[in-house]
C-alpha cells in the first residue's frame, strides 16, 4: 500500500499519522471500516449509511480554544438584550425577524426558570483556525448518536489502535445533553424516581422524524431517565398537567423550533404546555428564547462594526478570531475594513466571496453561495432580501482534511465541524463532543446532509488521559 501525502501547511497531523498507519499495515482482517456503523440501525436511520472511512481528529489545545472562545460568544449573545435593546427580548426578536406570534411565546418562555448553554457550533477551518459560521442554541438538536458512530469506528482494528496509542478520546453527547436538562430543570425532576421525559414535535415534524426521536427517547434509559417521544397533539392536560400515553410528564424536551411556530395550529397546541410551564407543572428543555441567541442575525449584531464600543478588548479579540463578516442585509453597511458602503454594490462587486443566510430557518434551508450562483440570480436574491430576515457573510474556504480513500492513501475533503457545547461541569469545561460532515467538493455551497455530504465522528487529544469515553 501506498500513501498520498498532500501539499501545504498540516492541520491534522493525527490525520496523517492515522493513514500513515493504514498504509503500513499489511492487513486489516477483512473488515471495512464502516462496517460496524453500517449494522447499526440507529446509525444507518440517522445517516443512510454515508460513512466517512476514517474519523477526524481535534488536537486538544485547538479543542480548548475553540471551546473557550464559544463560550464567550454564548455569553456575547445572551447579553445582546441588555447591551443592545435596553433589556428587552422582544425587540431582540423583532431585530432577527420573528413575527408577533413567535415573540409573544418566545418572551413568555424566557420568564420560566434558568437558561443554560446548549448548542452546536458549525464551524470551518480556514487553515488557521475555526470560523464559526452558524451556532445553533436550542434542544433541537442532531448528533445524540455521535457516541454510538465513534464505537462503531472503533470496531475496525487498526483505528482502535491509534486512538488506544495515541491516548485519544471522544465524549458522549447524549450524556452532556441530558446532564444540562438536568440543571435546566432541576425543580421539576423528582428526587425519588426517575423523571419521565417526553420528546416533543409538531404534528407534521414528528411524521417525518418520529423514528428517530422515538430512539432518542428510548435511550434517555441510559441516563437515569425514563423517555417517551410524541407530537404536541398527543400531549393532553388532565390537571393542567401535561400527561403522555396517560402518565404524567415532568420535562418535555423540545424538539421543535419558533420557525414551526408560524403555524396556528402548532401555535395553539403549544399554549397550554407554555400555560403548564408557567405554573411550574412541567419543565420545558430548553427553553424557546434559547433560539434568539442561536439566531443568524444575533451573529451579525456582534459582527457588526457599530457595536465595536460595546464589546471590550478579549471579547474584541475572540469575535475578530472566530466570527467571519456578517451583516444584515441593509441598503447600507460597513464592509470588511470597516467602510461605509453601499451593501448592494458591495455584494454585486464581491459575489464570489459571499453566502445569502435567512435568520429563521435551519439545515442549509434559503441559503444562496454567490460562487454557485448566476449574476442575475444573485443580484435578484440579494435584492429580495433587503430590508429583510436575512444576513451576507463572508466566504469561509475550509482547508483541506486528510482521511482515507479506501485504496491505501489519503484524500482531500472538507470539513464542516459539528462541536458542541453544554453546561459546564465541575471538573469540564463544557465541550460535549462533535461530528463531522465532509465533502470532496471544495466550492460546496454548505457541507450539509442536504448537499451529499458524508459523515464521521471526531477525537480529540492527545492528552493525559488515554480514557476514550465520557459519559456524565
Amino acid at each position: 500500500m501506498t500513501i498520498t501525502r498532500l501539499p501545504g501547511p498540516l492541520r491534522s497531523r493525527l490525520g496523517h499519522a492515522y493513514g500513515e498507519q493504514l498504509a503500513q499495515q499489511a492487513s486489516t482482517g477483512g473488515r471495512h471500516p464502516t462496517a460496524a456503523a453500517r449494522e447499526s440501525a440507529t446509525l444507518t436511520l440517522a445517516y443512510r449509511e454515508r460513512f466517512l472511512d476514517g474519523p477526524a481528529f481535534l488536537g486538544e489545545d485547538e479543542r480548548r480554544t475553540v471551546v473557550q472562545d464559544l463560550h464567550t460568544v454564548y455569553e456575547l449573545l445572551r447579553s445582546l438584550p441588555e447591551r443592545l435593546f435596553g433589556g428587552s427580548i422582544t425587540a431582540l426578536a423583532a431585530a432577527v425577524g420573528m413575527d408577533a406570534r413567535q415573540s409573544a411565546l418566545i418572551t413568555r418562555s424566557a420568564r420560566t426558570g434558568a437558561l443554560h448553554p446548549l448548542g452546536r457550533a458549525d464551524l470551518y477551518h480556514d487553515g488557521a483556525g475555526f470560523k464559526l459560521l452558524e451556532f445553533n442554541l436550542t434542544s433541537a438538536l442532531g448528533g445524540f448518536e455521535n457516541a454510538d458512530l465513534n464505537r462503531a469506528m472503533l470496531a475496525y482494528p487498526p483505528l482502535d489502535e491509534f486512538v488506544r496509542r495515541h491516548g485519544l478520546r471522544y465524549l458522549d453527547t447524549l450524556g452532556r445533553m441530558v446532564r444540562t436538562m438536568y440543571a435546566e430543570c432541576a425543580a421539576n425532576i423528582p428526587a425519588d424516581r426517575a423523571p419521565l421525559v417526553a420528546v416533543v414535535d409538531t404534528v407534521d415534524n414528528f411524521t417525518v422524524v418520529g423514528p428517530r426521536l422515538r430512539i432518542f427517547a428510548e435511550q434517555l434509559a441510559g441516563y437515569g431517565a425514563e423517555g417517551i417521544a410524541c407530537d404536541l397533539g398527543e400531549l393532553t392536560y388532565p390537571n393542567g398537567r401535561p400527561t403522555a400515553s396517560g402518565r404524567a410528564v415532568d420535562v418535555v424536551y423540545r424538539y421543535f423550533l419558533p420557525e414551526d411556530l408560524t403555524d396556528p395550529t402548532a401555535a395553539a397546541q403549544l399554549e397550554p404546555l407554555l400555560l403548564a410551564v408557567e405554573q411550574g407543572r412541567v419543565g420545558l428543555f430548553s427553553r424557546l428564547d434559547a433560539e434568539l441567541y442561536g439566531n443568524k442575525g444575533a451573529l451579525a449584531m456582534l459582527s457588526d462594526e457599530q457595536h465595536r464600543d460595546l464589546f471590550d478588548a478579549a471579547e474584541l479579540a475572540c469575535v475578530d478570531r472566530l466570527l467571519p463578516w456578517t451583516r444584515y442585509v441593509r441598503p447600507y453597511a460597513t464592509d470588511p475594513g470597516g467602510a461605509r458602503v453601499d451593501l448592494l454594490a458591495h455584494a454585486l462587486a464581491h459575489q464570489h466571496e459571499l453566502i445569502l443566510k435567512p435568520t429563521l430557518l435551519h439545515g442549509g434551508n434559503g441559503i444562496t453561495a454567490g460562487w454557485r450562483a448566476g449574476a442575475a440570480e444573485w443580484r435578484s436574491r440579494v435584492t429580495s432580501a433587503m430590508n429583510g430576515p436575512f444576513v451576507l457573510q463572508h466566504r469561509v474556504r475550509p482547508a483541506a482534511e486528510p482521511f482515507p480513500d479506501g485504496a491505501g492513501g489519503l484524500q482531500d475533503l472538507f470539513l464542516n465541524w459539528g462541536l458542541y457545547l453544554g453546561a459546564r461541569g465541575a471538573d469540564d469545561d463544557g465541550y460535549a463532543g462533535g461530528f463531522v460532515r465532509a465533502s470532496a467538493d471544495p466550492a460546496v455551497g454548505v457541507v450539509s446532509m442536504g448537499s451529499g455530504a458524508m459523515v464521521g465522528c471526531v477525537f480529540h487529544g492527545a492528552d493525559r488521559s488515554a480514557d476514550r469515553s465520557v459519559r456524565d
